[in-house]
């Protein structure tokens, strides 16, 4: 029976309703405070969509008897047990299931190192769902392949080690591929030396593989984790560094691409390159080009396309009408285009002052997947470009500084928001003008860039709320001038807010001035970054119709003038931060860049310290002055003096008796509160203990990913035995540990297993 309010309440007798809309006319329902509410919502012009709701609500109770009322309730308790009993049903099956119940099917099918991740990202449901199929595929390279992608949650791939060891030809057991000289003439060979996919055979090691030490022996297998993902940028405009050259990068950055990996259908399947994400080379793409380059087909999209003036860059179809149509490598070339440089190792330019990039196509676009860079050929005329878009994916280990992937639920408001472009299409500007009085969302539903200054402003009216977001799975990006006049301002009314989700910001910076546009005073409580990058380091000049923004110096990226203001920054990356003391910056889980460690990461916004911080599993690059430094926890502070530096210390909070530091890395000579198991733990481990990053570079596939040979005080040193910094929520440790343990049940007899890091 359904449990549906308008069908109980007809069931009723006629009499028992006709009494019941009676004392509901004649009887006031509402209390006072729920009379004023109703008028006032009323009385609003434009509503959002929350407020429409509370206002149904306030008229359906004041029009409801008791008996109506009571069926109401009736109904909606009805409705939750109804969902709970669905959910016990679900909760039978491991695809279904809710997360909690996950170990306890793991428990009736025996399976293992079931190990609760709270707040992670992944899951361990895909253990417990192939615990069976491990087991008939026990000791196999295909089950530990899947046993490792399964337990880490990362793509794997097994190199069984005794299949590339040299070997004296035997008549009966012919290897002619196991020679104990390599073949300089198979190039695809040569260049996966080193990689998991290395084919080239060695000599017998006798050193242990499990301490990373040997692998080239009779039982050994080797364990490749990717650690970075690749994650897709889509339709996205490209940097246009002159009329014929380009980069895919929307700042002008040079970028390694990533293929999109597939996952395998079957768990008998050993990984191949396309199975795992792995930066493309140049030989490699040029071999399979139409495996890396292309539009969607039934297998998903491609890892590489480019989109000109509107219309892909692909072969036309069989109903075009051509009868000779070109081939796809009649378009599209792969080559080096790399800095041109002289005999002295110095870059050549052009008359523009421009590098000349090597090996400019004449007839074909040419693309380096390695630097990120694309060549139209020079024709005569030349070719008119008006609008160059790319869709590629680029290697990062975490989702963090915005992208296309799940971000709903950390979005501020469920009310309807102004899109943006719209129709008719509106700037940003003019979406935010529409919700300035009251409050609203406006959200970006492009990959678009805005070459403009918003003025982001909560209004006048007490308690107003924006945010300007981008769509789920959408990273938009505001370029901004790097003089005073392009500050992006935030300002607001009385305990207002303002949230940022989604954004990528090149350039310029975001300022919460004292007053506002109007010079009233600016009162905004709270300020919200979420999943933004506010791009550390220099940026490139833009050149193109309309706009010519100059090339910017690294420079604060974020400045608060402000007290009594809340900073709140989770999972951003952002450049150097200026706060003024009084104001309240909390960081979680992102990284603050001043691009090197003896520059200044965070002050106040003259010479004093600054704002009072409260930060947690992060990584800071450079200098830090705080008036206090309320609690840091798992935070490594990459922080360095340079000669003659006039700072006293390169860590430092301005009162040393209030907060806590824990479980961080904290370099010698800082001057913090009280310490609780930081690292290093004495002097005499400054030196050794030092974090250890695979690059520090933004716009590195490896950017403040710690890196293998970092000391293990670092790599473990969290509170929870997981890793120090901003990649702390990955669990890296762990997922290794469990992997190991995993590994005594289904690993061989006399095999030994070695977990290396491929990314």
């Amino acid at each position: 029976m359904s449990f549906d309010v308008e069908k109980l309440y007809s069931l009723l007798p006629a009499i028992y309703r006709i009494r019941d809309i009676e004392i509901a006319e004649r009887t006031q329902l509402l209390t006072a405070a729920e009379l004023t509410r109703m008028q006032s919502l009323r009385g609003l012009a434009a509503r959002t969509a929350k407020e429409q709701q509370e206002l149904e609500a306030l008229e359906a109770k004041q029009h409801n008897g008791p008996l109506r009322s009571l069926l109401s309730v009736i109904a909606e308790q009805t409705a939750v047990l109804e969902q709970n009993l669905d959910q016990l049903y679900d909760d039978l099956f491991i695809e279904t299931c809710a997360e909690w119940v996950v170990p306890y099917i793991g428990d009736l099918v025996g399976a293992r190192g079931i190990t609760a991740f709270p707040g992670a990202s992944f899951t361990q449901r895909a253990i417990v769902a192939n615990t069976l199929a491990y087991r008939r595929r026990k000791g196999t390279a295909a089950a530990l392949e899947q046993l490792a992608q399964d337990v880490t949650d990362w793509p794997a791939s097994v190199v069984e080690y005794f299949q590339l060891l040299a070997t004296t030809q035997y008549l009966n057991h012919l290897r002619p591929t196991n020679l104990s000289v390599a073949n300089i003439r198979d190039l695809a060979a040569l260049e996966s030396i080193n990689t998991p996919f290395d084919s080239v055979p060695r000599n017998l090691d006798v050193r242990r593989i499990a301490s990373q030490r040997g692998k080239y022996n009779i039982p050994n297998i080797g364990i490749f984790l990717y650690r970075l993902g690749d994650y897709p940028i889509t339709s996205a405009p490209a940097y246009r560094f002159d009329d014929h050259r380009y980069l895919f990068d929307v700042l002008g950055k040079d970028i390694q691409l990533f293929n999109r990996h597939q996952k395998e259908d079957e768990i008998s399947h050993l990984a191949e390159p396309i199975n795992v994400p792995m930066p493309i080379k140049r030989r490699a793409m040029d071999r399979a080009l139409e495996t890396y380059y292309g539009a969607e087909d039934r297998s998903g999209d491609k890892s590489v396309l480019l989109e000109i003036d509107g219309r892909q860059v692909v072969p036309p179809d069989a109903s075009s009408g051509n009868p000779n149509p070109p081939k796809l490598r009649d378009l599209i070339t792969i080559c080096d285009l790399s800095d041109l440089k002289d005999q002295n190792g110095d870059v050549v330019t052009d008359l523009s002052g421009k590098a000349v990039w090597a090996h400019a196509p004449k007839n074909k676009i040419a693309i380096d997947p390695e630097l990120g860079r694309i060549a139209l050929p020079i024709k005569s005329p030349p070719q008119v470009v008006t609008d160059l878009r790319v869709s590629y994916r680029y290697g990062f280990a975490v989702d963090m500084g915005g992208g296309q992937y799940e971000r709903t639920s950390t979005f501020a408001s469920d009310d309807a928001p102004v899109k943006v472009p719209g129709s008719p299409p509106l700037t940003l500007q003019d979406a935010l003008d529409q919700i300035k009085t009251s409050g609203g969302v406006v959200e970006v539903e492009t990959n678009d860039r805005f070459f403009e200054t918003p003025n982001i402003s909560a209004g006048t009216t007490h308690g107003a709320t924006i945010e300007l977001r981008a769509a789920d799975h959408q990273r938009p990006t505001i370029i901004l001038p790097g003089d005073a006049s392009g500050d992006l301002i935030i300002s607001g009314g009385p305990n207002s807010e303002v949230t940022l989700n989604g954004w990528l910001i090149g350039g310029g910076r975001i300022r919460v001035p004292a007053v506002d546009a109007d010079g009233n005073k600016n009162r905004l409580r709270r300020l919200r970054l979420v999943h933004c990058t506010l791009a550390p380091g220099p940026i490139a000049a833009f050149e193109i119709p309309d706009v010519n923004i100059a090339a910017q110096t690294a420079a604060p990226r974020l400045v608060i003038e402000i007290p009594d203001v809340l900073v709140e920054i989770d999972r951003c990356i952002v450049g150097p931060i200026r706060a003024v003391r009084g104001a309240e910056v909390h960081i979680t889980d992102s990284i603050v860049d001043a691009s090197a460690p003896d520059e200044i990461a965070f002050k106040g916004t003259t010479e004093d310290a600054g704002a009072a911080v409260h930060i947690e599993n992060s990584t800071v690059i450079g200098k830090l002055f705080a008036q206090t430094i309320e609690y840091a926890s798992n935070t490594i502070f990459l922080s360095e003096l340079s000669a003659g530096d006039s700072w006293p210390a390169p860590v430092r909070a301005e009162r040393l008796q209030q907060g806590c530091v824990r479980f961080s890395f904290v370099p010698a000579g800082a001057q913090v509160p009280r310490r609780h198991r930081c690292q290093p733990a004495t002097s005499a481990d400054a030196a050794r203990v030092r974090p250890r990053f695979t690059s520090l570079r933004y716009g590195d596939a490896g950017y403040c990913q710690l890196s293998p040979a970092c000391p293990p005080e670092i790599a473990r040193g969290a509170d929870d035995g997981s890793e120090m910094g901003a990649f702390h929520s990955l669990y890296e440790p762990r997922r290794a540990a469990n992997l190991r343990a995993a590994l005594d049940e289904y690993l061989r007899f006399g095999l030994e297993a070695g977990i290396f890091y491929a990314s």
